[in-house]
């Protein structure tokens, strides 16, 4: 299981570096903007020093053509680095681009997917990674769940590379189910990461164990000082 940050806040990023074993940093224009107009390339250079060359960094193009597109992806690589994950929405003119990219071995995030074809189109095309968009989906009334189930399948039975990157979420009961169902990935903003480590019965279960060590061993005191 890969667990991504959805976000490119610096201070964000290296706190969870620290707290959870994170396998990467996701980011789109919609993520980019949140931060302001910043260095984007300077920035993202930033995040690859704190995550390290081993986890996967993912930046969206933005261009509208094929030609854009692969524009933008060969400005990428060569301002970031090579191992950069090209996110390409995936429409007609991006699968040509996911094709064109994984001919240079590039690696490709195959992005914006709400359906099994698309899902299936970008597994054909040699996308590293796929990312079903999971609170979108059922937004609009689709079956997230069976969409990732179907997904998880293909990939099963031809023995694909490809790893589903559940994205979009709103809660943790989300993420619980993108993973139940077969993503091999998730990838959450900050907030959806904080609320499922602030449930009050944790905090609770932490006061009540070190109240009860206190009335044992007197205020204060921890298991290192007894141990002295």
């Amino acid at each position: 299981m890969e667990l991504l940050l959805d976000t490119i806040n610096l201070t964000a990023i290296e706190h969870y570096q620290k707290v959870i074993n994170l396998a990467g940093v996701t980011s789109n224009p919609t993520i980019v903007k949140k931060e302001g107009k910043v260095d984007f390339f300077k920035h993202m250079k930033q995040i690859r020093s704190i995550i390290g060359d081993s986890a996967t960094l993912h930046a969206q193009v933005v261009g509208q053509t094929e030609a854009a597109m692969l524009d933008d992806a060969h400005t990428i690589i060569d301002k970031i680095d090579s191992n950069v994950f090209i996110k390409v929405p995936t429409n007609e003119i991006g699968l040509a681009v996911m094709k064109a990219l994984k001919k240079e071995g590039i690696n490709v995030t195959a992005t914006a997917i709400y359906t099994e074809f698309q899902g299936y189109l970008a597994l054909a095309a040699g996308a590293d990674y796929l990312a079903p968009y999971y609170n979108r989906m059922l937004n609009m009334n689709i079956n997230a769940n069976q969409v990732i189930q179907a997904l998880a399948a293909e990939i099963k039975r031809t023995n694909a590379h490809s790893k589903i990157l559940a994205a979009s979420f709103h809660n943790i009961a989300q993420v619980n189910e993108a993973i139940e169902n077969g993503s091999q990935a998730v990838t959450m903003g900050p907030d959806i990461l904080a609320s499922g480590l602030g449930m009050p019965a944790i905090s609770q279960a932490v006061t009540d164990f070190s109240a009860d060590w206190a009335s044992i061993y007197g205020e204060g005191q921890t298991v290192s000082s007894i141990g002295k």
